[in-house]
């Protein structure tokens, strides 16, 4: 129910005018390490709500 409510206030000249901000904000380098950090967490989050969890290495620096 939520998704349909967030797709029905979000429309074509919404997103767009949401990119550009978004664009206008972080700049063209820095989007795509802002997505590849979205996309991990969505991960995280997916495999948190699943119950597996895999052990996390840590690199000593």
């Amino acid at each position: 129910m939520l998704n349909t409510t967030i797709a029905a206030l979000l429309g074509g000249p919404e997103l767009i005018i949401v990119a550009v901000a978004v664009l206008f904000l972080f700049g063209g380098k820095k989007i795509p390490e802002l997505m590849r950090g979205l996309g991990k967490g969505m991960k995280e989050f997916k495999d948190g709500q699943e119950g597996t969890e895999e052990p996390k290495v840590q690199k000593e620096v």
